[in-house]
């Protein structure tokens, strides 16, 4: 069978800075099963399970009501829910598999959400995530460029600055990871690092270089107008040696783990 050309997928319905690393992930879940009733916890708008996967998904929970409207839109969940990640209206020991893309680096107090997911899993259930980790900040270009010219302090700033836009508040390494899961009652069974520093280069320019498609997303409710090869090829051929990268990347800037909840003694 064929694989998925992820990141046409993604090229053809978002900005590439979003789609790029949403592509990369894509690729991942190729090779994962997931067995039902599946959890995807932070579902956001339902675009990438939409595209990844062949079939609509258990169940989708997000804490905002806007992008769960468009994911029932999307018809991607069974049953979308609108809930906190530390209070899952669900049973214990109700979902075989959850996965949770780029979402954990959001929550600033991620205990009490890893500890419910736990809760709601079955034992020996997979947890399938990944996040930005402790690479992404150190190799963001132009705070490199600015540490260079010995502007330490602006790098700083802008480092900052990039980190509200993308809210993020966990940026850890596996070493934190493990042990965080581990408390909340899961075994890490794999982890890998992906993503270069020269793929987050194109990732960061990106946000500049789309806002056009911002503009556009705020008039017609679509980011691209013509999803069509002729009209992104350029894109495309910026992106796609990226998204080839093998995996892992020793010096990724984002770690994909797969984790099992442990049996309960």
């Amino acid at each position: 069978m064929t694989s998925k050309d992820h990141l046409w997928l993604q090229l053809k319905s978002m900005p590439y800075f979003r789609g790029l690393l949403r592509a990369v992930e894509a690729r991942f879940y190729d090779d994962i099963t997931l067995t039902g009733p599946v959890l995807d916890l932070g579902c956001g708008d339902g675009h990438f399970a939409s595209v990844v996967f062949d079939h609509p998904l258990d169940v989708g929970l997000d804490p905002w009501t806007a992008p769960l409207v468009e994911a029932a839109g999307r018809s991607v969940y069974n049953l979308p829910v609108q809930a906190a990640g530390a209070q899952m209206p669900f049973p214990d020991a109700y979902f075989n598999s959850a996965i949770s893309n780029s979402v954990l680096e959001h929550i600033p107090n991620l205990d009490p959400v890893l500890a419910e997911t736990a809760r709601v899993l079955k034992p020996g259930a997979l947890f399938v995530f990944c996040v930005p980790n402790h690479h992404f900040d150190p190799n963001l270009s132009v705070a490199k460029l600015l540490d260079r010219l010995g502007l330490r302090k602006l790098a700083a700033t802008y480092r900052r600055f990039f980190d509200r836009i993308a809210r993020h508040h966990n940026l850890d390494a596996p070493e934190t990871w493990i042990p965080r899961l581990e408390k909340a009652g899961f075994t890490v069974e794999r982890w890998w690092h992906y993503f270069s520093p020269a793929a987050l280069a194109v990732l960061e320019w990106g946000h500049a270089f789309s806002l056009p498609a911002l503009v556009t997303r705020k008039l017609t409710s679509r980011w691209i107008l013509a999803p069509y090869r002729w009209n992104l090829f350029i894109t495309e051929s910026i992106t796609r040696p990226y998204y080839n990268e093998p995996s892992p990347q020793p010096e990724g800037v984002c770690t994909f783990y797969i984790a099992r909840r442990r049996s309960q003694e």
